[in-house]
């Protein structure tokens, strides 16, 4: 592997832990949800040049997934489940942002010393990539806790499904039948979100899931 294929591995998965960055600070419902496009994007292009690497073909039948349903398919359909709903449009965090950011360049940190530690003697490209694929998946747990908008944790889910993808493909793909199973996953997984975002507005008239707290609070 020469030192430029190396380079353009490392900035691509680089860019997904700094648009997941990017997804931490913002607090504005629609920008959330055009940079998880953006972090799709990012994902389908560091999946393809994967595909390139590994000489995988079947690698680029994930990157067109991940493109078509992250980048496409479930911005638009939460875009119009935040339309329908009338949900406002401000992102509320359990913390500050910068606190927030504080503990995500924490657990970035933590990524990198741990699976640089484990995977010693496995190769550089999959250390690298596995590194920053535990960093997007930590990030996404953080948005899940720090949000109170049952929107905005949807998104961390997906962004959690993001930085797995990216582990699978880095260390040397997943079986293409996993891949098509997983994208499928993820689409009725929208669904079932969506029913459940629908009901919870029902029921509250809001989708801040603190109002659930309370709720079960009340019930014991």
């Amino acid at each position: 592997m020469n030192g430029l294929t190396f380079d353009i591995a490392h900035v691509l998965a680089g860019g997904l832990v700094l648009v997941s960055f990017m997804m931490l600070y913002q607090n504005r419902l629609y920008a959330l949800l055009n940079i998880f496009a953006l972090q799709a994007v990012v994902l389908s292009l560091s999946v393809a040049w994967q595909a390139w690497v590994q000489g995988a073909t079947h690698l680029y039948v994930t990157a067109v997934i991940a493109l078509i349903f992250k980048a496409i398919i479930i911005p638009v359909a939460l875009h119009r489940i935040i339309a329908r709903l009338g949900i406002h449009r401000e992102v509320e965090t359990v913390v500050g942002a910068g606190l927030t950011m504080l503990a995500g360049i924490g657990l970035v940190a933590l990524s990198m010393v741990i699976m640089l530690r484990v995977t010693a003697g496995a190769d550089p490209l999959a250390r690298e990539d596995l590194s920053f694929a535990l960093s997007v998946v930590l990030l996404g747990f953080l948005m899940m806790v720090t949000r109170r908008n049952a929107v905005s944790q949807v998104v961390g889910f997906m962004s959690i499904e993001n930085g797995l993808i990216l582990a699978g493909t880095g260390a040397k793909g997943m079986p293409l039948v996993v891949e098509i199973s997983v994208a499928f996953s993820v689409l009725i997984a929208l669904f079932v979100i969506g029913i459940f975002l629908f009901r919870i507005s029902e029921r509250f008239d809001t989708v801040d899931s603190k109002a659930l707290d309370r709720f079960q609070g009340e019930r014991q």
